[in-house]
């Protein structure tokens, strides 16, 4: 859901730095919009593999996008560096919606906020799976979860 004012810093937890790198700027020197869905990816998986203990090649449940989206209230150029914060606006048997911000290290005011579902599906056989029970402690960490 768009909101006309960012979320503050404080509504997120597991913050991730990213280094932005010279590639992300797009012709009108600012990060290009497809650079804040590979943070957002990034961001929630590393949370998934290191606090949920999620082994991305061997386990038997999995997580797949099944939708995205991205709010930008301020532009971001490299060098700067930023940092994901995450939060669980919905948690359910199978599915979780994280909502995502973007920020500079030294303000609580996003630069750009979105959602990011993932459902949780088997390996084998891509139907619906319970989230682990690793995976949901983890989420339950994170605010709203």
């Amino acid at each position: 859901m768009a909101r006309s004012e960012p979320l503050p810093r404080e509504a997120y937890g597991a913050f991730q730095g990213i280094t932005t790198r010279w590639s992300d700027n797009d012709l009108y020197g600012h990060v290009n919009n497809v650079t804040y869905y590979a943070w957002f990816d990034t961001a929630v998986n590393r949370y998934l593999i290191e606090g949920g203990n999620l082994d991305i090649h061997n386990s038997p449940v999995i997580a797949y996008v099944v939708s995205s989206s991205c709010q930008y209230f301020r532009a971001v150029s490299y060098p700067d560096p930023v940092e994901v914060g995450l939060r669980v606006e919905r948690l359910g048997n199978s599915s979780v919606t994280y909502g995502v911000g973007i920020f500079r290290a030294d303000d609580g005011s996003a630069l750009a906020q979105g959602q990011f579902v993932h459902v949780f599906v088997t390996r084998d056989n891509d139907r619906p799976a319970s989230i682990p029970e690793p995976i949901r402690a983890a989420l339950e960490c994170l605010p709203g979860g």
